[in-house]
């Protein structure tokens, strides 16, 4: 283990020490609780920001004022400090009083003593997009669908056997995929339900089973990298130590969560009672989430009717008649699996366990994952096209029918108006419903010439900003047809606005996102050390181990490890901080002569492999990265998990797991590990 770290102590009396500490608890408080800072600057140089950067075609023309009242002088912009501006703001600052220079900016991005953040980001990134390559074949959602048919209307067994899937599942690919696609899931199933009043039970549970399962391989979470190169851990020997205290960790909560944190009713019936998924549903061929708009008007509905009996039967189709890319799916695992025997095999091969960055491996994976998708997307480019350019029109039709039907609500005895305020063109005006048995015609057999010619749209379109599309009638000629029904790759004109804007750079980037959505669905779908600080809590943590014992170091490590997932910048950053003081503390501990046990060693460093996995559920969503994510798709699925309410029912859960963990890890390094010196 390198021993180039100082143990001085002296330097935290140095002004710039104290303000790098002070700056460390206040930039994860920031975190902790965002806000947004108002900022006012002069609206005349507002407007010539503005007009500038649409003068050289950046960003479309600004919206005019909706009334006439006179303006302020100053524009209110509001400035987020939250989990991406606050940290980067405090290195700044940190740099700016040169609290840290050079060497610190190489030692966190490029490493040092055995963590290496390039190497841990290159690893995680790669892997991550063959994980979620997988989960956008829909893969993860199928076999979901799978396990809800075989549990059946059982609330218990249906309970069990999403609880052993996630486990298993996340055992192997890690928790951000089963976040991705098992949150989703579980907030469709548990709306179509009848008689699950709120999905507390199921969405809690599957966040907590993810992240318990993600402690066992060390290619699951990128926290387990950091932890195994720190320490110089082999991957085999790292899964070898953690498999125990993990699975009996999942067995013993899996009773507690069920029967005693769950035990109402209301969350886990006896009987579940879903919506019935219609025989026309059943027989309809799934779409691919992943091509925007490919459910149509069914996505609106289900956004509109988020709460009826439409809105249940539409989100019913999403877990009951599931999409599933096998090919993908199928080429998806493969490489997955072999990636990661790949990847055990090299290491385990090894003298130290990492003599070579685990990226070298990932890296290439990843693009063979990549040009396959790439490829399958060209290769299906017109069909997904076509199915983006005939939802975006459902879509656009619902629309053009509901402004309608307000229209004609707000003013009874007057004309429509159409979005220029001015009486609508009642001649040779089509309603919505021939527009829409236009496009259901036209939408007989896309696939083909002949059905892509069977009907034409004598309208021509334009969008308005909020208030939906509006259609304005032309009586232009039948055989004029409208370009999105025959030709996908020229549907810009049917987006385009009345008064033709010229481009501009956020036009171009918005349209090539969408085209490469529509087009590769798969694709489009990351200072305390040197001032004094590390060596303190090392000195720290030796005395409350001379004093507590191997018994005292698991616990107290898992306390610390917990707590600071919540304080210091999500479980990653607190495995980087708690990795330096385990470092130090082994250098203290060579400069003494004193050499630690090696059951007292392992038990701490594994106590915190259980604390920063396990931490990912405690009491804030930053603890992790997957419980920002995690947040997020709730809130696009209209289900809103409050701070207060996560900490509450995360506290008994994260309180039990790291009981049985500990308990576990207690008695494995009292049966394998001996009071013999550690040997680095």
């Amino acid at each position: 283990m390198p021993a180039n770290n100082s143990l001085d102590t002296s330097e935290i009396k140095n002004w710039r020490s104290i303000i790098t500490l002070i700056v460390f608890v206040v930039t994860n408080i920031i975190v902790l609780f965002p806000f947004h800072v108002p900022i006012y600057i002069p609206r005349w140089l507002y407007n010539a920001i503005l007009s500038s950067l649409y003068k050289t075609r950046i960003i479309p023309r600004p919206k005019a004022p909706q009334n006439h009242e006179k303006q302020s002088l100053f524009v209110a912009l509001r400035f987020p400090l939250n989990f991406v501006t606050a940290p980067l703001i405090a290195d700044l600052f940190l740099l700016a009083i040169l609290a840290i220079g050079r060497q610190e900016v190489h030692d966190g991005t490029v490493g040092a003593d055995n963590i290496v953040p390039l190497d841990i980001m290159g690893f995680f990134l790669t892997l991550a997009y063959i994980a979620i390559s997988i989960d956008a074949s829909g893969l993860i959602r199928y076999l979901a669908f799978k396990v809800l048919q075989k549990g059946g209307d059982v609330g218990h067994r249906l309970f069990f056997y999403l609880y052993a899937f996630f486990f298993i599942l996340g055992s192997f690919i890690g928790n951000d995929p089963i976040i991705l696609s098992g949150t989703a899931f579980l907030a469709y199933m548990t709306r179509v339900s009848s008689n699950i009043v709120h999905p507390r039970a199921w969405i809690h549970s599957q966040f907590a089973v993810a992240n318990i399962a993600s402690a066992i391989l060390v290619s699951s979470n990128p926290t387990n990298l950091v932890l195994a190169g720190a320490f110089q851990i082999k991957f085999i020997v790292y899964t070898a130590n953690m498999i125990v205290p993990v699975v009996v960790t999942a067995i013993v909560v899996f009773p507690f969560l069920l029967y005693i944190l769950f035990a109402d009713l209301s969350l886990i019936p006896v009987s579940i009672k879903m919506h019935e998924l219609s025989e026309e549903a059943k027989k309809r061929k799934p779409v691919n989430p992943n091509i925007p708009h490919a459910r149509g008007n069914a996505e609106l509905e289900e956004e509109e009717e988020v709460n009826n009996e439409q809105g249940k039967t539409l989100s019913l189709e999403e877990i009951m008649n599931p999409f599933l890319d096998k090919k993908g799916a199928g080429f998806g695992a493969l490489i997955m699996a072999a990636t990661l025997i790949t990847l055990l095999a090299l290491n385990a091969a090894s003298n130290s366990g990492h003599e070579r960055p685990v990226f070298w491996v990932t890296l290439p994976a990843a693009f063979v994952m990549f040009c396959f998708d790439v490829g399958m997307g060209w290769l299906h480019r017109h069909e997904t096209r076509e199915i983006a350019a005939r939802g975006r029109r459902e879509i656009e039709i619902a629309r053009t029918e509901r402004w309608r039907r307000e229209s004609a609500k707000a003013s009874p005895e007057q004309p429509a108006l159409d979005q220029h305020g001015h009486p609508a063109q009642q001649e040779g005006v089509r309603s919505a419903d021939e527009i829409s048995l236009g496009a259901a015609a036209n939408d007989v057999d896309m696939k083909s010439p002949q059905g892509a010619a069977v009907t034409r749209l004598s309208a021509s379109a334009s969008l308005s900003d909020s208030q939906g599309v509006i259609l304005t009638s032309s009586p232009e000629p039948m055989g004029q047809s409208l370009p999105t029904a025959v030709d996908p790759e020229k549907r810009d004109s049917f987006d385009s606005t009345s008064e033709q804007e010229p481009a501009t750079l956020w036009s171009l980037v918005a349209k090539s996102y969408r085209w490469m959505q529509e087009t590769f669905p798969t694709v489009t779908v990351v200072a305390l050390v040197t001032k004094g600080w590390v060596p303190v809590f090392a000195y720290g943590w030796d005395h409350w181990v001379n004093k507590t014992g191997t018994v005292g170091a698991i616990g107290g490590m898992a306390f610390l490890s917990v707590i600071l997932c919540n304080f210091a910048g999500t479980n990653i950053g607190t495995t980087i901080l708690l990795s330096r003081v385990i470092q130090a503390w082994m250098q203290i501990h060579r400069e003494n002569g004193i050499p630690i046990s090696d059951r007292t060693f392992w038990a701490t460093v594994y106590s915190m492999a259980i604390g920063v996995n396990f931490g990912a559920f405690s009491t804030a969503f930053s603890a992790s990265l997957a419980g920002l994510l995690w947040r997020d798709i709730l809130a696009r699925k209209h289900i809103r998990v409050g701070s207060l309410e996560f900490a509450r029912v995360n506290l008994p859960i994260i309180a039990i797991t790291m009981a049985v963990g500990c308990t576990v890890l207690v008695g494995e390094v009292y049966i394998i590990r001996s009071n013999k010196p550690y040997d680095a």
